[in-house]
């Protein structure tokens, strides 16, 4: 099981455990739903758009854990894991899954590669800027990354925060789609293959 301690120490990243986790998830999803903000806080702290429900977050922990980011055992942060099984489950994420089902990358069919979908992401207010972003992702490919070639997200696009921070970390456009509400989303690939021949090189020198 997945378990890094981070700096400054009393922070720890690891997998989900247990249903009051999950319960803290949730709570942490409301407070950072796009409908409770106000547009500047939106506009400089970015926001989710998916309410999940204990029902859902159970099935997507049995399928695959998830990832949570903790202080004092209160969870500050999490990275939800959705795999295929999944695709279904969420309306509103019915129409990337239907473009998934006919974008190519690097020339091969996306169906063709063994992927999941980084579900959600989201840090608590007070700990942004810390780099548990980044930690949170790099703890997904240390505990998903020898099952999976890619991991899959999307974007808002009017969630600038979102999308720089996920450009940085070296997640790549690969289609820009509008959906039935006029909401404008980017499709992001983290290319796993990659990165585990980045370090293997590494690992040799």
């Amino acid at each position: 099981m997945l378990k890094i301690n981070f700096p400054p120490g009393d922070i720890v990243i690891k997998e989900v455990e247990n249903e009051q986790e999950l319960n803290e998830i949730l709570q942490l999803q409301q407070k950072n739903i796009a409908a409770v903000l106000d547009p500047v806080e939106i506009s400089d702290q970015g926001f989710v758009t998916v309410q999940h429900d204990m029902e859902l977050l159970l099935n997507m922990h049995r399928i695959a854990p998830s990832l949570i980011a903790c202080h004092q055992q209160q969870v500050i942060g999490y990275a939800l894991v959705m795999t295929t099984e999944n695709r279904n489950s969420i309306p509103v994420l019915t129409p990337m899954f239907e473009i998934l089902d006919h974008l190519k990358f690097h020339r091969k069919m996306i169906s063709a590669y063994n992927f999941f979908i980084m579900g959600q992401v989201c840090i608590e207010k007070d700990y942004r800027g810390q780099g548990l972003f980044r930690r949170l992702y790099e703890g997904l490919f240390q505990r998903h990354g020898e099952e999976y070639d890619l991991l899959i997200t999307e974007v808002a696009t009017r969630n600038k925060r979102s999308i720089n921070a996920h450009a940085g970390i070296g997640l790549q456009s690969i289609h820009q789609y509008t959906d039935y509400t006029g909401e404008q989303w980017e499709i992001l690939v983290w290319d796993w293959n990659n990165l585990r021949q980045q370090e293997h090189q590494t690992n040799s020198n």
